[in-house]
C-alpha cells in the first residue's frame, strides 16, 4: 500500500475518533505500524498536549485493528501512543505550531560544515523554515531536512 494512502486512512480514523494524527512510521517491512495521536481540541501553537490517555490510544488502537483489517492492510504489530514531549517535527505546520520552542535540527546537506543545529524554531514560510541557533541564524527548506525534534526542557 502507498504510504500517502495509508496516512489519509489513519488520518480519517484518528478524525472521527476526535483525535490528530501527529504521526505515524510503517516500519520493520510494514510488519510493525506505530501511530502517534493527540486529542484535536489540545492542538494549539505552542503546546505540546499531554492529555493523551492510556483509554485514548486503546479506544482508537480498537478501531484501527477493525478499519486496517477491512481495507486488507498487512502489519504484525500496531502500537499507538501519544508523540511525547520530544515529539518529530515534519511539515510546516508542525515548525509554525512550535514557533519559538527548543529544537534539534538535523539536515541532508552540510551549511557552513554543520549538518546538526540546536536552537528555536522561528518563522515559517510556506515549506521554508527560519532557526535561530547559538552561531545564528539558518533558513532551510523542508526537502532540506533529514529529521527534527523538540527538546524538552528539563
Amino acid at each position: 500500500m502507498v504510504v500517502n494512502s495509508l496516512e489519509q486512512l489513519l488520518e480519517r480514523t484518528v478524525g472521527g475518533l476526535g483525535y490528530q494524527l501527529a504521526d505515524f512510521e510503517y516500519i520493520n517491512s510494514g510488519r510493525m505500524l506505530r501511530v502517534f495521536i493527540e486529542k484535536q481540541h489540545e492542538v494549539l501553537p505552542g503546546v505540546i498536549s499531554g492529555g493523551t490517555t492510556l483509554d485514548d490510544c486503546a479506544s482508537v488502537s480498537r478501531q484501527l485493528q477493525r478499519v486496517l483489517e477491512v481495507e486488507g492492510i498487512d502489519y504484525d504489530r500496531l502500537e499507538v501512543s501519544s508523540p511525547g514531549l520530544d515529539r518529530r517535527l515534519k511539515s510546516a505546520a508542525d515548525f509554525a505550531r512550535f514557533a519559538g520552542c527548543d529544537a534539534r535540527v538535523r539536515l541532508r546537506r552540510p551549511v557552513n560544515g554543520r549538518r546538526n543545529f540546536v536552537g528555536k524554531v522561528g518563522a515559517v514560510d510556506g515549506d521554508r523554515v527560519g532557526f535561530d541557533f547559538d552561531g545564528g541564524h539558518l533558513d532551510f527548506d523542508l526537502a532540506d531536512l533529514e529529521r527534527a525534534r523538540l527538546v524538552p526542557k528539563p
